[in-house]
């Protein structure tokens, strides 16, 4: 299966449901399943300033180096002006990435948290070729 590496918080983030847009400086043409794989490097200070991300994550326990979710990725849009406006009206997707003309948004769906997976992370888009389980959920009586 594919697997995107991505810095904490950010990959936890998409993991519990608070984010569905990975923002990135490139695109990819891929559609599909998709691994989310939390990597180990952590997120520089200076990004960790914004109060309301702060707030978002006080409590968030990371997953440094695991794979811990799968979901698919179903676009990647190019960030016009117009883009940028309308995303700003969702303060969780617009402070958790940086919406930036000429950058681009990956859009997820279907976002299922797995068992965690230790597994070294890569650039760009790469293959995990193990066996995975996915997290049960219980339904309240």
């Amino acid at each position: 299966m594919k697997v995107l590496s991505i810095k904490e918080p950010y990959a936890t983030l998409i993991a519990n449901g608070n984010k569905v847009i990975e923002t990135r400086s490139w695109k990819t043409n891929y559609r599909g399943e998709l691994f989310i794989h939390a990597s180990g490097t952590k997120l520089a200070k200076e990004y960790l300033t914004n109060q309301y991300v702060l707030d978002i994550i006080k409590d968030l326990d990371m997953n440094y180096g695991n794979i811990i979710c799968k979901g698919n990725l179903v676009d990647c849009i190019y960030m016009d002006q117009n883009f940028i406006n309308l995303i700003k009206q969702n303060p969780n997707e617009y402070y958790l990435g940086l919406y930036e003309l000429g950058r681009y948004a990956w859009v997820f769906e279907d976002i299922e948290p797995i068992v965690p997976i230790p597994a070294k992370g890569k650039l760009n888009i790469w293959n995990y070729d193990g066996e995975f389980e996915l997290i049960k959920k219980y339904k309240k009586k």
